[in-house]
């Protein structure tokens, strides 16, 4: 793997961090999600190669588990040199922390001076087209500090009173206007100074990094998501990504 950063068409470099150090228990257990096969290739190594087909992407940090770092950095030098990426992108592997906040904490501190965007996408969501990590970038670029790609919701939500035991019925409070809703996806993108600025500033738990930067009272906006950026997280995930990936290789040669 490279040292040197390679600059975008822009000449604005771009960075990418992923937190791969969950263990994914929804998928049952054994190997850590990120790390199980997909179409026979770890889930990692798709959404690494999903970052590195954007041109804009200079690097992409890997956040392994404390006990994997040596088998991830084995993985990507096994598998994503293989691709047209070569000579373009960086790759750097780090241990992670006990928590995804944490995990991706250690990725901004180990993100060498130069890159000044910032993309944190989940490992979980190895088929993310490569339209949708360059309008992310693209909306950062123009002055947006935080962006993530969002798609509408195709249910109606209810808000709910939880229920204290699991599978008891819980009271409906209110139902949401679902034209002012969206399911967020990865890729998200930050300003470097404003993502590092929400790390160090909100230590409570929150369950992505575009919410952080709510936190700080700052902008973040929203550019298309796509269908096939879907997170696999259960069994069934597996099944539909099998069938995206197996479509792609009928249609484009994926």
């Amino acid at each position: 793997m490279s040292d040197e950063s390679h600059p975008s068409p822009t000449g604005v470099r771009t960075a990418v961090v992923i937190p791969a150090a969950g263990r994914g228990v929804r998928l049952g257990p054994g190997a850590p999600k990120a790390l199980r096969a997909l179409s026979g290739t770890p889930m990692l190594v798709h959404a690494v190669r999903a970052m590195a087909a954007s041109r804009a992407v200079s690097l992409v940090i890997v956040v392994a588990p404390s006990d994997g770092v040596a088998e991830v950095t084995s993985l990507l030098d096994a598998h994503v040199p293989a691709g047209d990426t070569v000579g373009r992108t960086d790759f750097l592997v780090v241990a992670g922390g006990d928590t995804r906040q944490e995990s991706v904490r250690r990725g901004l501190d180990a993100l060498p001076p130069g890159h000044e965007i910032v993309l944190v996408h989940d490992a979980a969501r190895p088929l993310v087209p490569v339209e949708t990590v360059d309008a992310v970038i693209e909306a950062v670029r123009e002055g947006a500090p935080a962006v993530v790609p969002a798609l509408p919701l195709a249910d109606t939500v209810k808000e709910v009173e939880p229920a204290g035991t699991p599978g008891a019925p819980e009271p409906v409070v209110a139902t949401p206007d679902r034209s002012r809703l969206r399911a967020v996806q990865t890729p998200q993108g930050f300003d470097r100074a404003t993502l590092i600025r929400a790390h160090e500033t909100v230590t409570d738990e929150v369950t992505d990094d575009a919410g952080m930067v709510e936190r700080l009272g700052l902008p973040v906006v929203t550019v298309p998501g796509h269908e096939e950026a879907f997170k696999v997280t259960r069994p069934l995930d597996l099944v539909l990504a099998e069938a995206v990936l197996a479509r792609r290789r009928l249609t484009d040669g994926f």
